[in-house]
């Protein structure tokens, strides 16, 4: 073993690997992904903005809409540092703490954003299902107890994996497959019992992912079903409508997550850059479409940001 090669394993200095066999192109995928985390800022933000200062947006849907945005701003801040750092040829180094404190938060708001599109299809359920008790049962202190119980459940149940990362210990040459660290990428690092983690790991993602997932397709059995009582056509797809971002922004974050999981699991042959740009897939995209969505698919956002552009121009 060579002496380099002794010392990456013996520091707590963890290496992040990037874009394999893409060095030379770094400057040029340092653009658009400067431009992608700019918008996923930026859209966010403006969204944000757009709930706060219109009244008629103070509403449950929104609410928990302005908690997505939140979501995907701390995403986007949680590994922009790491990303463009090695892109702009600052570091592709990451100490111990760093690289689990960034875990945490990637792995934690990933549960947090599941949790969110829970309520949010929840509040779908309740406008169409129950909408003379819209306003009864989603109250402003209810919405406030599924937010704090979405932000505790993400920010406390993923405690116990991420505080034995700290203990575990890394044998293995401490080089990371990603730009940024994820749970298992530490795990495949470690020569410690992972049987904990790993099992862990699993039922937290069966738990919350997968529970979430089950939970937003039945809500929507039951929208179905009542849509299909409608006698008008038009009113079908008016509540239909009312239900296509929420949809979209589902399909937006699961279908990341389930092909990275296919290619974690079944995609051992193909190139590492593939695992790399999966992971930056599941990183980026829920944070960079959602805005888009909401503000082209919701007439409150689009109305209210048309109107606050063309202040702006005059």
């Amino acid at each position: 073993m060579s002496s380099s090669l002794t010392s990456i394993i013996n520091s707590s200095v963890f290496i992040l690997t990037g874009f394999p066999g893409l060095d030379k192109h770094y400057p040029w995928f340092s653009i658009p992904f400067s431009s992608i985390y700019a918008t996923v800022f930026l859209g966010n933000s403006m969204v944000l903005h757009v709930i706060r200062t219109e009244p008629s947006l103070h509403q449950p849907m929104f609410y928990f809409l302005a908690l997505l945005a939140i979501t995907d701003l701390c995403m986007g801040l949680s590994t922009v540092h790491t990303v463009l750092g090695i892109l702009w040829g600052l570091s592709q180094e990451i100490d111990l703490d760093t690289c689990i404190a960034q875990t945490y938060f990637i792995h934690g708001l990933s549960c947090t954003e599941s949790g969110v599109l829970l309520a949010m299809a929840f509040d779908r359920f309740t406008a169409i299902c129950n909408p003379l008790r819209y306003t009864s049962i989603l109250t402003d202190s209810r919405i406030v107890h599924f937010m704090m119980t979405i932000l505790m459940r993400s920010g406390l149940s993923i405690l116990p994996v991420i505080i034995r990362l700290k203990f575990l210990h890394y044998c293995r040459p401490h080089i990371l497959s990603h730009s940024f660290c994820l749970h298992q990428d530490l795990l495949r690092l470690a020569c410690s019992d992972i049987r904990f983690n790993s099992f862990y790991a699993l039922g937290l993602v069966i738990c919350t992912l997968l529970l979430d997932a089950v939970l937003i397709l039945i809500s929507y059995v039951f929208i179905l079903h009542t849509i299909s009582a409608i006698a008008s056509r038009e009113e079908r797809l008016k509540s239909l409508q009312t239900c296509v971002s929420h949809i979209c922004a589902v399909l937006v974050f699961y279908i990341p997550i389930i092909g990275l999981t296919m290619v974690h699991r079944f995609g051992k042959h193909l190139s590492p850059l593939v695992h790399v740009l999966m992971g930056n897939i599941y990183i980026l995209f829920p944070p960079l479409i959602n805005p888009i969505i909401y503000s082209i698919k919701t007439q409150q956002i689009q109305t209210r940001m048309k109107k606050w552009f063309s202040l702006k121009m005059l």
